[in-house]
């Protein structure tokens, strides 16, 4: 008798665990919503297809516990995306107790389609008003009270980011209010219950002020100061940067703060600080903000000062004072010669802190090299998330990536691959068709550098010329081009329709943008690093077995006669293959011992780019794409990318250009 018993107490265990499926447009909030009601952090985004798994976690509330469940954002029930597929089948599948609604307040035409579909489902529901600050900032009000009655559901308004209004939602978890029938058509039911919940503003919109001038003169001038490094030498002026580091330089001997204290003074404070500032106290110029932002010049011109704040921080601050302060400070004089001297000679030192040793190599370069590049480029990509900027640079290249087979949907991957290639790959499932996720998984593995490989770039590059930045990355950009184009021609299936929601641009939090930022470098420690010490060991047996030699001596011909490279860069490239962060660091120290000729620097950085993608990617690639696509890319992209890199080499060479 005691087994039915025991199984009785487990199903009443189970009874007492309520589900709570947290649904929505896009950038409605939802995460925040799951982040304040569960203590769990979940990226919090301004992007379509972020959230592309489910999270969960769990509440005690007295007796009860509850199961929270947050899904990707969907525009209906009528999936299009694999992220809208997600949703639907957890509400069928599942059947969860209750679906809280979160919606933006100020759209609740939209809003009220969706909750109409969610009604159908027979599931108990709960709308959720969120974002209550920028609506009644837009001059928008809603009555909460008249929609419940209207609706016959419980209806709360919150400010998610703040935590204002949760209480709210926990006191109708337990909820069991089903949606009100409606017998009228859908239009009309959505356009009478606007009509009689929906309060406009007398004032409306706050308008701009006196006091909002200052600080967006106060950006302006931060704008012109950040030009004006660029312009200053040209013109013979002295420049914010230059008057800093000559300032700093009088203050301390340490050199890594007199150009990280330069580069942040006066490359990305003056714009960052103000813009802080503005977005934080005039609405009126967010929302003008918002439109300039998407238009074809104004929008350039945004993206031009974008890029080059980010330039700076990432390929400056990141990429060379940090860089340097981690590998020539905490390994070079502190980390190494430590271990050197404790750890007796034989094959554990090798192993260790050899050429190719766990820690010489794989660790210091992992956290060395990369760490800060991989850093500062999450610190800047977080904040462009949360301030909605993103989206509209997706409206920016919608044209373009048409003409490659895609939308501009797509961006949200190719900026991602900015990051990591391999997390980038992953989101392709946003993307709605298979031949779309085919071309931006090549596109990704040909020609987008990864953060820490664009660092290291960047960093031999601008030790030459600008010209020569600007010959690697214009012939990266026209192969990228080409191939979608290609593609696009060559794979069959219909392209699918752009359809995006712009959120509203809004002030960054920074505890939202300093934690994104830890959790993904986070991430990066735990999935990346581990590579990397894998990388070092492969290099590490492969050296003690006289393989090593044996591969590089069998393809030095190729880089040596094709590329009319030094037989060593064979090294760099095989490393690539494992990381490709690892291969750009190979070809910096060769850049950095007088090895390469500025042609060859070009030339090898170039290929490094297109080069094969790293074991992570290609591993990635044979689980979306399938093992026979994805070593299809793999050669295809092999042989591309030498062949490029022989013309390139052919024409600078043949024109005479030494940069």
């Amino acid at each position: 008798m005691s087994a039915p018993v025991a199984v009785r107490s487990l199903r009443q265990e189970r009874t007492r665990i309520r589900r709570i499926a947290l649904v929505g447009h896009p950038n409605v909030g939802k995460s925040a919503v799951f982040t304040r009601l569960t203590g769990r952090f979940v990226t919090i985004s301004n992007f379509p297809g972020t959230t592309v798994e489910v999270f969960r976690g769990r509440i005690s509330l007295g007796d009860s516990e509850y199961e929270i469940v947050d899904t990707p954002g969907i525009n209906s029930l009528r999936p299009h995306s694999e992220d809208e597929r997600v949703t639907l089948e957890l509400l069928q599948l599942e059947h969860p107790d209750l679906i809280v609604q979160v919606a933006d307040g100020a759209n609740l035409r939209r809003t009220l389609f969706l909750t109409a579909e969610l009604g159908k489902l027979g599931i108990p529901l709960v709308l959720d008003l969120n974002m209550q600050d920028e609506r009644v900032a837009n001059g928008i009000h809603v009555d909460p009270k008249r929609l419940s009655l209207r609706l016959g559901i419980p209806v709360v308004e919150t400010v998610a980011v703040r935590g204002d209004g949760i209480e709210d939602i926990v006191q109708q978890l337990s909820s069991t209010s089903r949606l009100a029938p409606r017998e009228e058509p859908l239009p009309d039911w959505v356009e009478r219950v606007v009509g009689e919940t929906l309060v406009p503003s007398e004032s409306g919109p706050v308008p701009v002020s006196t006091a909002d001038r200052i600080p967006m003169s106060i950006l302006g001038l931060g704008a012109l100061l950040h030009l004006e490094n660029y312009l200053g030498p040209w013109l013979g002026w002295p420049t914010l940067h230059g008057t800093l580091e000559s300032v700093l330089a009088g203050l301390t001997s340490w050199e890594w703060l007199v150009q990280g204290g330069a580069t942040l003074g006066g490359w990305v404070l003056p714009v960052v600080l103000p813009l802080l500032w503005v977005l934080y106290r005039s609405g009126h110029f967010r929302q003008r903000l918002g439109v300039w932002s998407r238009e074809v010049v104004r929008g350039s011109l945004i993206l031009l000062l974008t890029v080059s704040v980010i330039y700076h921080l990432v390929g400056e601050l990141g990429a060379q004072t940090l860089v340097a302060l981690l590998e020539d400070g905490l390994f070079g004089q502190l980390v190494l010669p430590i271990l050197e001297g404790l750890i007796p000679a034989g094959w554990l030192h090798t192993l260790l802190v050899g050429k190719y040793g766990l820690i010489s190599v794989g660790l210091s370069y992992g956290v060395a090299i990369v760490l800060p590049v991989v850093f500062c480029f999450f610190l800047a990509f977080s904040f462009l998330e949360d301030s909605g900027y993103l989206p509209r640079l997706s409206l920016l290249s919608d044209r373009l990536l048409r003409g490659l087979g895609l939308n501009g949907k797509a961006f949200l991957p190719m900026v991602l691959g900015l990051g990591c290639v391999t997390m980038a790959t992953l989101t392709t499932r946003i993307l709605n068709t298979r031949k779309e996720r085919i071309i931006a998984s090549v596109l990704l593995a040909l020609g987008i550098p990864c953060s820490a490989q664009l660092g290291v770039i960047l960093g031999i590059a601008a030790g030459l010329s600008g010209w020569a930045t600007l010959v690697i990355f214009t012939t990266v950009a026209l192969q990228v081009g080409l191939a979608g184009l290609i593609l696009s021609r060559v794979l069959e299936g219909p392209r699918s329709d752009f359809i995006l929601e712009l959120p509203p641009i809004r002030s960054p939090l920074w505890q939202n943008i300093l934690r994104k930022t830890w959790l993904r470098v986070k991430w990066f420690l735990r999935e990346a690093l581990p590579l990397f010490l894998l990388g070092a060991l492969v290099l590490f047996v492969l050296e003690q077995l006289n393989w090593l030699e044996a591969i590089i001596q069998a393809t030095a011909p190729l880089f040596v006669g094709l590329l009319q490279l030094p037989a060593e860069s064979a090294t760099a490239f095989l490393i690539g293959f494992l990381r490709r962060d690892y291969g750009a660091a190979g070809l910096f120290e060769m850049a950095r011992q007088g090895l390469l000729d500025p042609v060859q620097i070009v030339v090898s950085l170039t290929v490094m780019i297109l080069f094969v993608p790293c074991v992570a990617n290609f591993f990635v690639l044979i689980k979306e794409h399938r093992l026979a696509a994805a070593l299809g890319i793999l050669l295809s992209i092999t042989v591309y990318s030498l062949l490029v890199g022989f013309i390139l080499n052919l024409l600078l060479r043949s024109l005479g250009i030494t940069f």
